[in-house]
C-alpha cells in the first residue's frame, strides 16, 4: 500500500500548492483594495477643500478626471484578476472532491484487501471480490473467471446480476477475455453496457508476478455511473493483484486440504 499512500500524498501537497496560491491572490486583493480605499479618502477631501475655493475647481476637476481614469483601469485589471482567482477556486473545490473521493476509495480498497486476505475460504473469497467490484467499481453485471489449469479454460466461478450458468467457458487466447488473460493487459471498451456474454465491456486480468490465473469480466455498471474513471484503472491494477493471490491462496489451501485428508485416510487403513 506504500505506492498507493505516496499517490494520496503527492495529491494532498498538489492541493496545498494550489490552495497557497489563491491565499496568495486574495491577499494581494485585499491589500489593493485598502490602498484604493485609502486614495478615495484623500479625494474627497480635496472635493471638499476645492467647494471651499471655486477658483481651484477647474484645476481639481482636471486632476479627478485623469486619476478616475488611472482608478478605472486599476480597477479593471483588479476584477481581471479577482476573476482569475475565481476560476483557480473552483478549480481547488474540484480538484478537492477529486482527491477526497480518490482517498475514499483508496481506503475502502485497503479495508476490501484486508478481508480479502483474512481466510483462505475460497467461496469467501469470491464473494467479498463481488462487493469490491459491486461497491468500489460500480458494476451491475460481471463474472469472476478462472483457469482450469487441466482443459485451459475460463470457467465463471462467480457472478453477480446473471446466473453463473448464463456464462459461457472461454478458451484461453480466445475472445475478449481470452485474449486478456492471455496477453495480461487489461481491457476497456464501450462503458454504455453489453447484453452479449462473450463481449464485455471491461476485463481486468487476475495475475501472479507473470501468470494469469483468471480474469473479472465486466458487462454493465449501475445506473448512477455512466463511465469508467482514471481512479477506476487503478482499482483495476490494484484489485488484480489482490483477487489474484487471495483466489491462488484460498486454491492451494483447499488442494493442500484434500491432499492432507487423503493421506490422514490411508494412514488410519494401515494402522487399523
Amino acid at each position: 500500500m506504500s505506492k498507493e499512500r505516496g499517490g494520496v500524498f503527492a495529491r494532498g501537497e498538489e492541493f496545498l500548492k494550489l490552495f497557497s496560491r489563491g491565499a496568495e491572490f486574495t491577499k494581494e486583493i485585499l491589500t489593493e483594495n485598502a490602498r484604493l480605499r485609502s486614495r478615495l479618502t484623500r479625494i474627497e477631501t480635496a472635493q471638499t477643500s476645492a467647494a471651499q475655493d471655486p477658483d481651484d475647481w477647474e484645476k481639481l476637476r482636471e486632476e479627478l478626471s485623469g486619476r478616475i481614469e488611472s482608478l478605472e483601469v486599476e480597477r479593471d485589471g483588479v476584477l481581471e484578476r479577482l476573476r482569475e482567482v475565481e476560476g483557480e477556486n473552483q478549480h481547488f473545490a474540484e480538484r478537492y472532491v477529486e482527491i477526497e473521493d480518490e482517498n475514499n476509495a483508496l481506503a475502502n480498497l485497503y479495508v476490501a484487501s484486508f478481508q480479502l486476505h483474512s481466510t483462505l475460504d475460497l467461496s469467501e473469497v469470491l464473494k467479498i471480490i463481488l462487493e469490491i467490484v459491486i461497491n468500489l467499481i460500480g458494476a451491475e453485471v460481471f463474472a469472476v473467471y478462472v483457469v482450469d489449469e487441466k482443459t485451459n479454460r475460463l470457467e465463471a466461478v462467480a457472478s453477480e446480476g446473471q446466473p453463473l450458468i448464463a456464462f459461457p467457458a472461454v478458451p484461453t487466447g480466445s475472445g475478449v477475455i481470452g485474449t486478456c488473460v492471455a496477453s495480461g493487459d487489461t481491457w476497456c471498451g464501450d462503458a454504455r453496457g453489453s447484453e452479449d456474454l462473450s463481449a464485455p465491456i471491461a476485463c481486468i486480468p487476475l495475475r501472479i508476478e507473470d501468470q494469469s490465473i483468471g480474469a473479472i469480466a465486466i458487462y454493465s455498471l449501475l445506473q448512477q455511473k455512466q463511465r469508467f474513471t482514471p481512479l477506476d484503472h487503478e482499482l483495476f491494477t490494484l484489485l488484480a493483484g489482490h483477487a489474484a493471490t487471495a483466489i491462488f491462496s484460498s486454491r492451494l489451501f483447499a488442494h493442500s486440504e484434500r491432499k492432507l485428508s487423503t493421506i490422514q485416510g490411508f494412514i488410519d487403513l494401515l494402522t487399523k
